[in-house]
């Protein structure tokens, strides 16, 4: 992975140490969202202020309408806030003030090349770039650019706020919803008051209709209920020739009065995360099969699993329930996740 110059280092630290003196989580809160324009690409990114708390100082941008669409559920969500999961599934580019152990060797070696020093709790620039499914990895030099650019207009909406508290609410007559953006003119860089684009629609993975229907055809009804969820497991895997570590997920799938535990193969988001959610389909056929007959019942309890196995389970004439609680399961992946830790 190409990895930014050290001029394009300079100017990145230089940004977040002018950031870091100005310390605006003092007077700006996380939903004073503003939006800038990637001078190079013409894409969005939504800036967010975190730590008027002290706990966590950073500036966080996310990415495109997606990225933005993801802050909010964070912000009005309190199970995906509770689900660290979902903290890494949505797009963004991220500085926060961390400890000095908190650096990786990478980390300190820009430092040291760049002849700067720091000192103290909550001193140290660390920068992050965060692909959906992905760990939390070094910025690309395109990422290095962008996130300087954001921090560099977040100094100049800030001070401006502090006389302005206003300044990045839209005014009540607006029709839509449209934020604060900094944009780069001929002229320099203004304001401009500008709508997100729409968050992308995916279509729904494809179903298998010929696997689906020889399945039907050739395994017998039994009176069994599988519990099934669909997880990230909180650890990171390389797989081969790629630099960047994945979060893996699985689908774990057991049947209620056994525990007995079918498949449970890692799903990488590789290319995407986008490649999760279109091998759920096939991994709970190859479920149904080893256990040799189709359940009575599949019971989940996520949304987005529901929604992923809905048009399998009424291809098959399985019913899919909703339920609070996965005893079965939860079981088994209690047991996992205390092995993986």
């Amino acid at each position: 992975m190409a990895t930014p110059t050290l001029d394009e280092w300079r100017r990145l630290y230089e940004a977040a140490i002018e950031l870091k003196a100005l310390a605006p989580w003092e007077w700006m809160w996380e939903d004073e969202v503003f939006g800038v324009r990637n001078p190079e690409t013409g894409e969005a990114g939504y800036v967010s202020i975190m730590g008027a708390n002290g706990e966590h100082l950073a500036l966080a941008l996310y990415l495109g309408s997606e990225g933005l669409d993801g802050f909010w559920r964070m912000e009005n969500d309190e199970d995906e806030v509770e689900d660290p999961a979902f903290l890494l599934e949505v797009p963004e580019l991220q500085v926060s003030f961390e400890d000095r152990e908190e650096l990786d060797k990478n980390d300190r070696e820009v430092i040291k090349a760049l002849g700067l020093k720091f000192r103290g709790r909550q001193e140290w620039p660390l920068f992050r770039s965060f692909v959906p499914g992905c760990a939390p990895w070094f910025l690309t030099p395109a990422e290095a650019r962008f996130l300087a650019v954001a921090i560099e207009q977040t100094l100049d909406v800030a001070r401006r706020l502090l006389d302005s508290p206003e300044l990045v609410v839209p005014s009540e007559d607006e029709e839509e919803e449209r934020y604060l953006f900094r944009v780069q003119t001929e002229a320099g860089w203004e304001d401009q008051w500008l709508s997100p684009e729409p968050v992308p629609l995916r279509p729904p993975p494809a179903v298998d209709l010929a696997r689906l229907e020889r399945l039907r055809n050739e395994l017998p009804r039994r009176e069994f209920t599988l519990e099934a969820d669909l997880f990230a497991l909180m650890t990171f895997v390389k797989d081969e020739g790629d630099e960047r570590p994945y979060v893996p997920y699985n689908l774990m799938v057991v049947e209620a009065d056994t525990g007995f535990v079918l498949g449970g193969d890692l799903l990488l988001a590789k290319p995407s995360l986008d490649a999760v959610w279109e091998q759920v389909g096939d991994r709970l056929l190859d479920a149904i099969e080893q256990l040799g007959g189709l359940p009575y019942r599949i019971a989940v309890q996520s949304e987005r699993l529901q929604n992923l196995l809905m048009p399998i389970c009424a291809g098959l004439g399985i019913r899919l329930q909703a339920a609070d609680h996965l005893p079965a399961l939860d079981e088994v992946r209690g047991a996992l996740q205390e092995w993986l830790d």
